[in-house]
């Protein structure tokens, strides 16, 4: 009969005879490691920690530039859109360099100036006929024509939208009130002007079939938006016209050409 058979006063044979008594479960996780001895390991290195010394400075000096450039950019951007000021007036050269023509804005800061007025730009013919007579058509009123393409239209055209206003905002920039151009883009702003003109009569069919573009002339109706009903301002809602001169056409425009 072996030990087993004994019951509880079976003798004990000492640990380092027969089997060993289980090790008690240890609380300290580190106690099991086999690299606990060596400290915790080391994630590798990702991302600019994981370049070499010389990556890392170039990276950091294209991160240091990038920062710089938008820094600038946006000093500039505020500059130019801030009111007018003693830096903006000093570097007023430097800063229209920067902003022009990239990065245009049409709006002051802290001042918006929201439009008030209704422009509308109208045109008017000279027309030649095949006889040697001539004639003046009535007036077309572009704009008109512009809103009506938009009204209703979900994706309008950049051209519906912005050419017409656009060449109009040009040409007033830069001529004086008695229609006198200012330095050199004047004369850009006016043949800028005379051939969206011509280019939508020739559309129209403003010289019909016998009949080519001799001169053309323009002018702006401007009114004023009528204020809300509950406001108790008074405007003039009387329009406000600017006529040009008559602009002789060159030949290559006479048909509808722009050059």
């Amino acid at each position: 009969m072996d030990a087993y058979d004994k019951g509880s006063d079976a003798r004990q044979e000492p640990a380092g005879r027969g089997l060993p008594h289980p090790r008690p479960a240890s609380s300290d996780p580190a106690s099991s490691d086999p690299a606990s001895t060596t400290g915790p390991p080391v994630a590798p290195r990702t991302g600019v920690a994981a370049l070499s010394l010389r990556y890392q400075i170039g990276a950091a000096v294209a991160l240091a530039l990038v920062a710089v450039a938008v820094c600038v950019h946006l000093g500039m951007t505020f500059l130019h859109v801030a009111p007018a000021n003693t830096v903006s007036k000093q570097h007023r050269e430097s800063i229209e360099n920067w902003i022009y023509p990239e990065f245009e804005q049409n709006w002051k800061l802290f001042a918006p100036n929201p439009l008030q007025q209704n422009i509308a730009v109208q045109v008017r013919a000279e027309i030649r006929t095949a006889d040697g007579a001539s004639r003046t058509t009535g007036w077309y009123d572009l704009s008109a024509q512009d809103g009506r393409a938009i009204d209703g239209n979900l994706a309008p055209s950049h051209t519906q939208q912005n050419e017409l206003r656009r060449a109009w905002d040009f040409f007033v920039s830069t001529h004086d009130n008695d229609n006198r151009p200012v330095g050199h883009r004047g004369a850009l702003s006016e043949a800028y002007l005379r051939r969206i003109m011509v280019m939508r009569l020739d559309r129209a069919d403003a010289a019909g079939p016998d009949g080519t573009l001799a001169r053309v002339q323009v002018r702006s109706r401007t009114t004023n938006v009528p204020p809300p009903d509950w406001s108790d301002e008074k405007i003039s809602t009387t329009p406000v016209y600017r006529t040009l001169p008559w602009w002789s056409l060159p030949d290559d425009e006479t048909r509808g050409g722009i050059g």
